[in-house]
């Protein structure tokens, strides 16, 4: 099968299967989506949306959370991973939304980059989510499943040239939709260590499928 027919028989298929797709972070406002990026960094969204409620009622925007102590913030996510980067990051950022941005979020890839602890995957998101921008962001979900599916060529070997040979092929009105498919996919049956092939739809035409039994048997 040519990449662009395995790419529209898989975008066809999810359009199927998940027609309305969204993350599965809650938040209120685009800071409040911002924030809730930076902290799932390898961590769950299931910890991350148990954290958010009380942070965001404490600190609902950029301008009450830059007056914030670090300390402060420490104590509301001390459960997620490396809470101590992220309460600093969070801090540094809210400071620098208000100082340099009025307190609203940015929209530019340039802009969100340069804000404390935003990679180019969070700012995808931020983008794609808060913005309706058409971008993908690669985390390492997305990256496993369109490696595994061939949707990239071997060579597209990091999140930003998996990113671009993603983008290259999905047309600008899925792209935010596709991040969201690859990933849930990613998460709850392309897994990495044992993938529910028997249980996915795109298994007819994942050139993978099938070749992890017998991890999954180790695993047991």
């Amino acid at each position: 099968m040519k990449r662009i027919e395995r790419y529209a028989a898989v975008l066809s298929r999810f359009e199927q299967q998940m027609p309305e797709v969204t993350t599965e972070l809650t938040f209120g406002n685009r800071f409040q989506l911002l924030v809730a990026v930076m902290l799932s960094a390898q961590c769950t969204d299931k910890r991350i949306n148990q954290v958010t409620p009380e942070l965001f009622s404490h600190y609902p925007t950029a301008a009450s959370m830059a007056q914030a102590r670090e300390e402060d913030v420490l104590a509301l996510i001390r459960s997620v991973s490396y809470p101590n980067s992220k309460a600093r990051h969070l801090v540094a950022t809210a400071r620098m939304l208000v100082d340099e941005f009025g307190g609203e979020v940015p929209d530019e890839m340039e802009q969100l980059t340069r804000l404390p602890g935003v990679g180019r995957k969070t700012a995808n998101v931020v983008q794609a989510v808060g913005f309706g921008r058409p971008a993908i962001a690669v985390d390492t979900h997305v990256f496993r499943v369109s490696r595994r599916l061939a949707l990239v060529p071997s060579t597209a070997n990091t999140p930003l040239k998996v990113e671009q040979a993603l983008t290259a092929h999905i047309d600008a009105a899925l792209r935010s939709k596709a991040h969201h498919w690859l990933l849930l996919h990613g998460r709850y049956v392309c897994t990495s260590r044992a993938p529910k092939c028997e249980k996915c739809f795109l298994a007819d035409v994942c050139p993978s499928a099938g070749k992890f039994k017998s991890a999954k048997k180790h695993s047991i």
